[in-house]
């Protein structure tokens, strides 16, 4: 773990515009500079460096950050990473904690089991290219699929000899432990002992890691019997390198291709990357028959929101487009479908078309996923009760969706499209996210339940009960707001209630007028900064958007500097200066809103209760209680200027 005052040193020795041009051909423009954005297809320079404020920012992508982030981006390195690229850069040394015992055993595994999967995929590789067998068998199946030697050196493809023991004696040879070769998975441990090659036989798929390190391999084999038509894959198990529902196939080749066209293609099978990445489309993955896994989506959600599935149109691509699609719709992904033609999967199109003739079908045939599955769902359909059984589930998939606006406009749309009125299909949509809410609720008691069984008792949590989106949203907008304007002084001559007056900031106001009714933000983070703000001032720092923009924590900075840049900067006489009064308003509906989301959430809690009890006693005390938060909210409510549809 690399030390803070090691951060602080590499954080003010890094100058962004230096560290950006590596990369990004950089003009001055007054007091910043400009270029064109390496994170998308920018064709005018929307990408503006700051070397006053130490960061950067594209006005069409939205990308922003400091010199960390900006090699994060890049160069798809972790934290640790750019910051040792950074130090190596400036020559500044870097010391780590030391490591326990315990954590160097750990690590020391980890790095063994990767080591010996590196070796494995290299021999494979010699195996492929060198040995007669390799060549005969799998070598001539690669060439039977049109693979050409670039693509099978990119994907480091080889093929595992036939005899059981093959790679067991290889790897011993080169003075490789059985008990990594074992958990590794790239051997199978007998009852008496000994030990025998899982992919013998067949062509390798090694699996590469986001980083480029090979975490695991799949194997097929090939059935002379039946010409090679029949096919059974075996994949490495998990390992403390390797989850299955972690982990993409093709991920490590396709995410720069991905982050700069902004989408991705899924697939089902690794031919139907390999052959994609041939035809000239890079940003392009496979879940290999998986379940698609929430661990998968985030991990696709570092690069775009956007995802196309692209499968085949019969019977069993239309099911692959189905899973998991209302997991991607909860991750906040934009889904799009393709179905190629009947006979066709990627890979077999892929081998027909070029780059530009696969993107024009694409581009052309894909639909929005709610059409698709409105049409797919609605078809030919006449019994009233199928008919609203497909609805239904048209409905609940809109309702996962975290965004508000693109559920309004989803349903807006099926409206349209089933003809059925827009209230009721609201009406469907809140039943769907009131359920949702309530199983969370009860998931979340029960591992409170169970975590209570096997530990201490949970410390009391003080502040609002679980918020849905709104409460996120809302908290956002509270951050932002001390990241812009946190050391204005809005608050003049508050009573201090022993006949003095004093001056607050806005930071500090929204800090004490939460803290005054228990309230936290219910984003750890949020509540650290805002904290964080606090002291910063108490301490004679009143430029928060500078503070945190260069903190040393990638979290916060990235953070600060998405909320607190502008996505238009107007020129100086157009800009519109914020007021004291203006702020200050601003600062307390704010507030307003908030504490009535809390309200909401309370609502929501106690009528739950009230439903789930069957003692008389307490349902009247949790009726009382609810008339009383009604009230509490109705006046708020006033207050704000809000009519509220409960």
């Amino acid at each position: 773990m690399i030390d803070r005052a090691t951060i602080d040193r590499i954080m003010d020795a890094a100058n962004i515009v230096d560290v950006v041009s590596d990369f990004v051909s950089l003009r001055k423009s007054g007091m910043n500079y400009k270029g064109l954005c390496p994170f998308h297809d920018d064709r005018t320079p929307s990408f503006s460096v700051s070397p006053s404020k130490g960061i950067y920012k594209c006005f069409s992508c939205g990308k922003a950050g400091n010199a960390a982030n900006f090699i994060m981006e890049h160069e798809q390195m972790t934290y640790p990473e750019a910051l040792k690229w950074l130090a190596r850069k400036y020559h500044i040394e870097v010391k780590e904690r030391e490591l326990s015992d315990e954590e160097k055993q750990a690590e020391n595994e980890r790095e063994s089991i990767l080591i010996v999967n590196e070796w494995a995929a290299d021999y494979f590789n010699e195996v492929l290219r060198n040995d007669r067998d390799g060549q005969a068998i799998g070598m001539a199946y690669f060439r039977s699929r049109g693979f050409r030697d670039d693509i099978i050196a990119k994907f480091k493809l080889g093929f595992a000899l036939s005899k059981r023991d093959s790679l067991v004696t290889a790897a011993r040879k080169q003075g490789y432990k059985d008990d990594f070769l074992v958990k590794s998975g790239l051997a199978v441990q007998r009852d008496d002992g000994s030990l025998y090659d899982r992919f013998a036989g067949r062509v390798i798929f090694p699996w590469l890691g986001v980083g480029g390190k090979v975490t695991a391999f799949g194997g097929r084999l090939l059935d002379s019997r039946t010409k090679g038509v029949s096919q059974k894959y075996v994949n490495s198990p998990d390992s403390v390198v390797y989850h299955k529902d972690h982990e993409l196939y093709g991920i490590f080749q396709a995410k720069k291709a991905i982050s700069k066209e902004d989408c991705v293609y899924m697939v089902e099978g690794y031919t139907d990357v390999i052959s994609m990445h041939q035809c000239g489309i890079e940003n392009v993955v496979a879940n290999s028959g998986t379940a698609l896994s929430v661990f998968q989506i985030r991990l696709l959600r570092r690069f775009t929101q956007n995802v196309v599935l692209l499968y085949d149109g019969d019977e069993a691509g239309i099911h692959a487009a189905m899973r998991g699609t209302d997991m991607l719709l909860s991750e906040g992904m934009n889904i799009k479908v393709l179905l190629l033609p009947d006979g066709d999967d990627p890979d077999s199109f892929a081998r027909k078309h070029t780059a530009v003739d696969f993107k024009a079908y694409i581009d052309s045939h894909q639909t929005d996923f709610m059409e698709f599955k409105t049409r797919l769902l609605l078809k030919d359909v006449s019994d009233p009760i199928k008919r609203s059984e497909a609805i239904s589930s048209i409905v609940k998939s809109i309702s996962v969706i975290p965004d508000q606006i693109v559920r309004a406009t989803y349903i807006k749309d099926c409206s349209v499209r089933i003809d059925i009125p827009e209230q009721t299909l609201i009406n469907e949509m809140n039943k769907f996210i009131r359920r949702d809410r309530e199983e969370r609720v009860r998931q979340d008691e029960r591992d409170a339940s169970r975590k209570q069984q096997t530990s201490a008792p949970p410390p009391k949590v003080v502040g609002p009960l679980p918020a849905d989106q709104i409460t996120r949203q809302l908290e956002t907008l509270i951050v932002q707001m001390v990241v812009r304007h946190g050391g204005d002084t809005a608050f003049r001559d508050m009573d201090g209630g022993d006949g003095t007056t004093y001056d607050l900031t806005v930071a500090e106001f929204i800090y004490y007028d939460l803290d005054d009714d228990g309230i936290k933000l219910q984003n750890p983070l949020f509540q650290q900064m805002l904290e964080e703000a606090v002291v910063t001032i108490q301490e004679g720092d009143t430029d928060l958007r500078t503070h945190f923009m260069k903190h040393p924590d990638m979290t916060v900075s990235s953070l600060a500097t998405s909320l607190g840049e502008d996505t238009y900067v107007l020129t100086e006489s157009m800009q519109v200066r914020t007021s004291e009064e203006t702020l200050r308003s601003q600062v307390q509906h704010l507030l307003l809103e908030y504490r009535m989301n809390i309200l909401r959430n309370r609502i929501d809690e106690t009528m739950k209760h009230l439903l789930q009890t069957t003692d008389d006693e307490k349902k009247s005390q949790l009726r009382q209680e609810l008339r009383s938060l009604h009230e509490v909210r109705q006046a708020m409510a006033k207050r704000a200027g809000t009519s509220i549809i409960v």
